[in-house]
């Protein structure tokens, strides 16, 4: 049977016992990873391995001893409690060897718990799972962790106390980093706030955040806005070096820019436009940006717009010869010496 995103979570965390066998596919090793961690965890309890009530299989040694799976299901361990029995890297190859454990499979058994990467639709073992009565099947798919995913991972993390600006920002953390990298971000943020009985501030989130070439770039069209022409070259030379293309930068700029015209022309002007930028700006950086359209008039945003438009169509240029990252630099001195002008 397959389960939807919401009843595999659900699944995941309270494990029916009457249930044989879960299959986790997805392309994200670490989003697998992760969910194989919690229902493993909420079979077996946090003892369950001590107590030799968790059995490890990986695929490669099943193809080589296909009756091993049937075994670890039907065997009885010293200490009293629910069993499981983890197959990783599950393939198409094992498909018979789980379909043979799930016809003997009785009350009383091992659960079996199989991973397994990216299953098309056309997979044999995923068609098992899915059209077996009492089975369940996940599919993990690569979309931004949903609210109730980040509260479970607030929960797991100890993090109570969130502000409603705080959480707003976690939310756009999750939409940019994997699943991993957003709980090791929150493992961060509890250390920074324990023995803190403050509420979880959006600075906060923001300081424990990793850094990144996108940070880094955000910052050089915020040096632009502000016509801040001193600090261009300095951050130029490192985006240079991390090996970011020009035509990157002149997207990411006309994606910067296109937001300060849409903040700025606002028929309510710039304070009711950032109201409705979607996905929401939160903390400094909702008012470092409406500082920005505040201090842009809409005919000078639409001939930064052109500058970022014509260093395009330069780069694209069957004739060009300059060197790519110069004349983005030009543009972008030209860009903050706009932004200068009160």
């Amino acid at each position: 049977m397959k389960l939807s995103p919401r009843d595999a979570n659900a699944f995941f965390r309270r494990p029916d016992p009457a249930v044989p066998a879960l299959l986790i596919y997805g392309d994200d090793p670490m989003r697998v990873a992760m969910k194989r961690q919690e229902v493993v965890g909420a079979v077996v309890g946090p003892q369950g391995e001590e107590e030799m009530r968790l059995t490890r299989l990986p695929g490669a040694e099943l193809r080589k001893d296909p009756s091993g799976l049937l075994d670890a299901v039907k065997a009885q361990g010293f200490f009293p409690g629910a069993r499981a029995v983890l197959v990783e890297e599950a393939t198409d190859g094992l498909t018979k060897t789980f379909e043979a454990a799930l016809q003997d499979w009785r009350e009383g058994d091992a659960m079996i718990v199989a991973t397994a990467g990216g299953l098309k639709g056309s997979s044999s073992l995923r068609k098992l799972f899915e059209k077996h009565r009492t089975a369940r099947v996940a599919g993990l798919y690569n979309d931004p962790m949903g609210r109730d995913e980040i509260q479970e991972e607030l929960k797991r993390a100890g993090l109570t106390d969130v502000g409603r600006d705080a959480m707003g920002a976690l939310e756009a953390l999750a939409r940019v980093l994997t699943p991993g990298d957003f709980r090791q971000t929150l493992e961060k943020v509890a250390l920074y706030k324990l023995d803190d009985t403050e509420p979880l501030s959006v600075e906060e989130v923001e300081l424990n955040a990793p850094a990144s070439i996108e940070a880094e770039m955000d910052e050089v069209f915020h040096i632009l806005a502000e016509g801040r022409t001193g600090d261009i070259a300095r951050v130029m030379q490192r985006l240079e070096a991390q090996g970011v293309a020009p035509v990157t930068l002149l997207i990411m700029g006309t994606r910067h820019f296109r937001l300060l015209y849409a903040i700025a022309s606002a028929p309510g002007g710039p304070a009711q436009g950032i109201g409705s930028v979607r996905p929401p700006l939160f903390g400094p950086r909702r008012d470092r940006m409406l500082r920005q359209a505040q201090g842009w008039p809409l005919d000078r945003l639409e001939g930064a717009l052109g500058v970022l438009m014509d260093t395009d169509l330069k780069l694209r240029s069957a004739g060009q010869r300059a060197p790519a990252m110069a004349l983005v630099e030009r543009a972008f001195v030209r860009l903050a010496v706009m932004g200068a002008r009160r």
